[in-house]
């Protein structure tokens, strides 16, 4: 993974190791600078269009001045400027994220404008995945020889799971975006451990993309934190949601064995996962349609149990950390004491879902 140079005979200078690509800290400080600058133009566009969101216009909405839905906008131009530093490997690797993460986009800008049904809002999802998915980019857990069916079934299997984690991702970083700073810190933390997993994996063009995604998202976040000066709107939590989902898929272990790797982007992701499954059941049980608006999701139920804004924050983004640290542990385990491990994880998850669910239910 890592190479270096052998230093002089004799001497006692130690030997110089390069431990990362040079182009890995200059993407991320490209990123970041591009970002801040679109943040402000896109700011001026969206006051200038009434692309607002105003107080009380829903009544889980809790912001008290008129602030401008630019975080999508902000993201997708800073893609575009700042793709101009990938090489031509990256390039066309980016290529075929761009045009469907663009449908996403363009369908969750429209519901940011009009408020759309949710299964309009579902179709641009599913089209963006079937975009995808036809220009070459999709799961391949499903192998020839699985449980012996034929290659067309395993086919039209792996494109089924393709779909069902593009759009269950895309929507679990929507969900999850009920507070400043929230979506940009958990996506931020992802292509963190993604910018480590792909390191060992050795996908110089997906690392590209994702040290340049990184910066793009630390700079939301300058204008997305507490007291935020815009929101990212579905616009933006959407397309993050979505590039992370595909990101994941085009990450491929390397030397590692699939049996002890399948996991690893969903525990990185777990905590938009944890909330999207939070809230599913909770309003399932309460016979709430699941795409209604509410004061329900895990940051809520934190704030409730007694948790600042700020500390609710914080505990989601340490939970990031940790599911983060455990994937890359897990990563590097034997298939057996890997896969219990995302086993333990997942039924600590379920536990905590049906403890937060009763103990700390929201008030209909």
């Amino acid at each position: 993974m890592f190479t270096g140079k052998q230093g002089r005979k004799g001497s006692s200078m130690p030997a110089q190791v390069d431990f990362y690509p040079p182009y890995l800290f200059i993407n991320i400080l490209v990123g970041l600078l591009i970002t801040l600058v679109c943040g402000q133009i896109a700011i001026w566009l969206a006051s200038r269009t009434g692309l607002v969101d105003l107080p009380g216009a829903l009544p889980h909405k809790k912001h008290e001045k008129p602030t401008p839905l630019a975080g999508g906008i902000t993201l997708v131009a800073a893609i575009l400027a700042s793709s101009i530093f990938l090489d031509t490997d990256a390039l066309n690797v980016m290529g075929r994220l761009a045009l469907p993460a663009l449908v996403v986009f363009i369908f969750a800008l429209w519901d940011d404008y009009k408020r759309l049904p949710a299964g309009i809002k579902l179709v641009g999802q599913l089209l963006a995945g079937v975009i995808l998915i036809g220009l070459g980019t999709y799961v391949q857990m499903l192998q020839p020889g699985f449980l012996g069916l034929q290659n067309e079934v395993l086919v039209w299997g792996n494109w089924f799971i393709t779909l069902f984690w593009i759009v269950g991702v895309t929507n679990a970083f929507n969900l999850i975006d009920s507070m400043d700073g929230l979506v940009v810190g958990v996506g931020s933390l992802a292509l963190l451990f993604m910018i480590l997993v792909t390191l060992v994996s050795g996908q110089p063009p997906l690392l590209q993309i994702i040290t340049l995604l990184l910066g793009i998202c630390l700079g939301l976040g300058f204008n997305n934190a507490t007291p935020a000066r815009f929101f990212l709107g579905d616009s933006g939590a959407q397309t993050i949601g979505f590039l992370l989902a595909a990101i994941a898929i085009l990450f491929t272990p390397g030397n590692r064995p699939q049996a002890s790797s399948w996991f690893v982007p969903i525990m990185i992701m777990g905590v938009p996962i944890f909330d999207t499954t939070l809230v599913t059941l909770s309003r399932l049980r309460r016979r709430v349609p699941f795409y209604q608006a509410a004061n329900d999701h895990t940051y809520h139920r934190l704030v409730q149990a007694g948790l600042d804004s700020k500390r609710a924050v914080t505990v989601i983004h340490l939970a990031s950390v940790i599911l983060g640290c455990l994937a890359f542990i897990a990563l590097n385990l034997e298939p057996l004491y890997a896969n219990i491990m995302f086993a333990v994880v997942f039924l600590i998850g379920l536990v905590l879902i049906f403890w937060m669910d009763r103990k700390l239910c929201i008030d209909e």
